[in-house]
């Protein structure tokens, strides 16, 4: 791995070498605050979108913005940060004061990408938090802040320190990952308003970073429910045959689960051999298809209770149900992954962040990544305490959700 001071001492401030320079004048200026800038990290998914272009209605759009600046806390052997800024013209700092005023004494650009990396399930993995205290210290010093999109907050005290300093120093924040954004199969949005009894979100995925993005994708469903958001009362981690044994007890609900399994095109086990379809929850194939099943209980505080299930070896996708009172049919829907190396899902989260900087306005409160963070967190706590409910008074707060839907399709 290359030093951070050696690496530093050749690639701060100066001006990039190689290509010529692919600024466009006039053009919305952006800062990168990055933990590390390697193939499928943050940088490489959301960065390369402002440099290179997305995919967006039939057509190919590369952003009306320049990269102008760039900070990377990390740089090991597969680093691709240099190399992004020779062929693009643009500069590496060594601080996050610096790449933020553009080696001036002044905030310098117009809006921030802050890409923080992903945590592992010890949360020891890359932080935010040498990112976020510089830049939130150069808002307040030089008394202007611009529009920041966060990639997946993975701690509580961060997410809320986030939200309360969007409010304080009224800069309009985005904290998303992809998952929210990307297509829905059918294209389902829950009716603001709706009474939502009972919600449920299979997942897949280890690491923290993929029961984040389940635990905001659920979040984003039910946050439109009747009487908007006021926060949750518990959370209680289950895993091996105590999960099968919640869904008898009716603790998750298996009509839930059914509804979305049912979603999901990546269904695993026998039908990949002969070619027949399964119904893997009522077939009892399930439980041998999940070796480490895992499950997030949530109740929220007024009365909905929710739960994530992380199946892997059963499918390969995110699904969702819901039950709603007084409607026959449960509500389900497939949140599209599409394959690599392009995640168009990502083009869809690279327009609402294209949208956030040109407008100065969030399509998402900062709250949903406040709860989504908390009940991570005590999630991880309650399963290292042996699956104990634990309760969240920290997550005792209301908000009412924007009215537009912003996933691709809406």
């Amino acid at each position: 791995m290359t030093g951070r001071r050696t690496f530093l001492s050749t690639a701060s401030v100066v001006p990039a070498a190689g290509r010529p320079s692919r600024a466009r004048s006039g053009a919305r200026r952006l800062a990168i605050l990055a933990s590390r800038w390697t193939p499928d990290s943050p940088a490489h998914r959301i960065a390369d979108r402002f440099l290179i272009g997305y995919p967006r209605e039939g057509r190919w759009r590369r952003p009306a913005m320049n990269v102008v600046s760039l900070h990377v806390e990390q740089t090991p052997d597969a680093d691709q940060s240099r190399e992004r800024a020779d062929e693009f013209g643009f500069r590496i700092y060594p601080s996050v004061a610096d790449a933020l005023r553009c080696g001036r004494d002044r905030l310098a650009v117009d809006g921030v990408l802050l890409l923080a990396g992903q945590g592992d399930d010890s949360g020891s993995g890359p932080s935010s938090s040498d990112l976020v205290e510089p830049m939130l210290r150069v808002f307040a010093e030089d008394r202007r802040a611009v529009p920041v999109y966060w990639d997946e907050p993975l701690g509580l005290n961060q997410a809320r320190k986030m939200a309360e300093a969007s409010r304080q120093l009224k800069f309009p924040l985005l904290a998303a990952s992809s998952l929210p954004m990307t297509w829905r199969l059918p294209p389902l949005e829950l009716p603001a308003g709706s009474r939502v009894e009972r919600a449920l979100l299979v997942g897949i995925g280890f690491g923290r970073s993929d029961r984040y993005r389940a635990l905001e994708t659920l979040q984003a469903m039910v946050e439109r429910r009747r009487g908007g958001e006021t926060g949750v009362r518990s959370v209680q981690s289950v895993a091996g045959q105590a999960v099968w044994r919640a869904g008898s007890s009716g603790r998750w609900s298996r009509e839930l689960l059914e509804a979305a399994v049912a979603r999901s095109d990546s269904l695993q086990g026998e039908t990949l051999k002969d070619g027949r379809p399964r119904d893997l929850v009522n077939s009892g194939e399930l439980p041998r298809l999940v070796e480490h099943p895992e499950a997030c209980l949530v109740d929220y505080s007024d009365g909905l209770r929710a739960a994530v299930l992380m199946l892997n070896g059963a499918v390969n996708d995110f699904t969702f149900a819901a039950r709603l009172r007084d409607v026959s049919e449960v509500a389900s829907t497939q949140f599209l992954l599409p394959p690599e190396p392009n995640r168009a899902g990502s083009a869809c989260l690279a327009v609402r962040i294209e949208d956030l900087i040109q407008s100065g306005r969030s399509p998402v409160r900062p709250e949903r990544a406040w709860i989504a963070s908390g009940i991570l967190d005590r999630w991880m706590e309650s399963k290292n305490r042996g699956g104990l409910t634990l309760e969240t008074p920290e997550l005792t707060l209301e908000y009412r959700p924007s009215a537009e839907s912003c996933f691709c399709g809406a």
